[in-house]
């Protein structure tokens, strides 16, 4: 059942390239994709089908939803250069992670720490301000949290302690 939840993810994050970026069907069905978010662990823990399978499928669905909204969303919100480059710059800092973990460990490592998860749920909410707050105000706390996280997230990696 949980990785049917997030398989679902998937699914709605591809629907949302079909709908206007910040219209109600947006923001309806990015809401039912980070519902997904939040269930699909749960549930997996909860009826004891807690698997590494499911969490890269979490981790390949968090991709997915990352990469349709920033597709989605960055040709109509106004980000600063600087801002570009601070997110090109913690992309690479995930990229090197993965490769890190591939060479270190053999297999893709993707972790789920606490930072990732503050991380993940400032940069879900983050769309919904971009009425109320200029996005470079909102994306800096948001970027800060996440360069912390995937620095992090290579410390464990690179010394083992995962």
């Amino acid at each position: 059942m949980a990785n049917i939840i997030t398989a679902s993810r998937i699914i709605i994050s591809i629907a949302l390239l079909f709908f206007p970026a910040l219209s109600p069907e947006f923001y309806a069905l990015y809401l039912a994709a980070g519902i997904t978010d939040m269930l699909d662990g749960t549930v997996a823990r909860k009826t004891g089908k807690a698997s590494d399978f499911g969490a890269k499928l979490d981790s390949i669905a968090d991709i997915v939803f990352v990469g349709v909204c920033l597709i989605k969303l960055l040709p109509v919100i106004n980000i600063p250069v600087w801002l570009y480059v601070w997110i090109g710059i913690i992309a690479l800092i995930r990229i090197i992670n993965i490769v890190s973990g591939y060479i270190m460990q053999k297999r893709i490592i993707m972790l789920h720490t606490i930072m990732n998860k503050v991380a993940g749920f400032l940069l879900f909410i983050l769309p919904m301000t971009l009425p109320f707050v200029e996005v470079k105000y909102t994306a800096i706390s948001v970027c800060a949290v996440t360069t912390f996280a995937a620095i992090q997230e290579g410390h464990l990696i690179r010394t083992g302690k995962i």
